[in-house]
């Protein structure tokens, strides 16, 4: 198993597609999701991503590539906090042809995700996008009380809360 970057990642759907002949509409999240923001020495040896077509196909294709791969049809239920309403909308296009759409989530949405998990890697990626796209603090505790409001009543959402106002004040002092 080695490191995927954006490309690499890029030219195996290609492929997957000139295999399948079925369209897929993909949303990438994680490491690869930071190349495309720019932080281009961030390794990463997996694929976390949002899939419209066929899951299963896409799974043991990355899996027969030895790259690991964790692929859903909703990435909203990965975690009892929900992503924010209407982040397939917002999600940036970067490539289109007849049969396939590669997208990344809009940096604020990204943020998002990043901080439903909340790793010392996660607070990383999480700072790199707000610095580069110049996510203010308030667009953050917007974003987390919608986050807030739609979920599943859960004692993570406590925690959730706790650790985006840890953020913020991280990212004030910056």
């Amino acid at each position: 198993m080695s490191q995927v970057n954006l490309e690499q990642i890029k030219k195996l759907l290609k492929e997957f597609i000139s295999q399948h002949h079925e369209s897929i509409e993909i949303i990438l999240l994680g490491g690869i999701a930071l190349h495309y923001y720019g932080m281009k020495n961030r390794s990463t040896m997996d694929v976390d991503a949002e899939v419209k077509g066929d899951v299963q196909a896409l799974i043991e294709f990355f899996k027969d590539k030895r790259i690991p791969a964790d692929i859903g049809e909703d990435v909203s239920r990965w975690s009892l906090i929900s992503m924010p309403l209407g982040y397939r909308e917002r999600a940036l296009e970067f490539y289109r042809d007849s049969l396939l759409v590669i997208k990344v989530l809009h940096p604020l949405d990204f943020v998002i995700a990043k901080l439903r998990r909340f790793t010392e890697e996660d607070i990383e990626d999480a700072l790199f996008v707000v610095k580069k796209y110049g996510i203010l603090p308030d667009e953050i505790e917007q974003a987390k009380l919608q986050v807030l409001k739609q979920s599943p009543k859960d004692s993570l959402l406590f925690i959730f809360d706790k650790n985006t106002r840890f953020f913020i004040q991280k990212i004030q002092k910056i």
